[in-house]
């Protein structure tokens, strides 16, 4: 999505391709900031979870906590990080998953039968 709308900024359509993300009644953003954020990318994502605010619903799936998503939006030292997580932080519903016992957790590579210690 965000390289989408880098693509689109650079060619003059992101206004018609924020509205394609802005107007979704529901966006799911799997394994959100996975990778830091750079500056141009956090100010298209500002663009975008603004204007879904408070109309839309936003599901963030993300394996960090919420205090350390800060640093990965432009290593924390952006006002772009403030901006961004105060507009996904309130007015939401947060669900932490927890294990209850590691021991017992499968990785997808094992779910599917692959080895989990083979590294491609």
């Amino acid at each position: 999505m965000l390289l989408e709308l880098q693509a689109a900024r650079a060619d003059g359509t992101f206004i018609t391709d924020l509205k394609k993300y802005t107007n979704t009644v529901l966006l799911i953003i799997d394994e959100w900031l996975l990778l830091k954020f750079t500056e141009s990318e956090a100010r298209d994502f500002f663009e975008l979870i603004h204007k879904r605010r408070k109309h839309s619903a936003t599901i963030f799936c993300s394996q960090f906590r919420e205090s350390e998503l800060y640093q990965q939006i432009c290593g924390g030292e952006s006002t772009f990080a403030d901006a961004i997580m105060d507009r996904i932080s309130y007015d939401s519903y947060k669900i932490d998953i927890e294990s209850i016992d590691p021991s017992k957790d499968l990785s997808m590579r094992e779910v599917y039968g692959m080895d989990p210690t083979q590294v491609k």
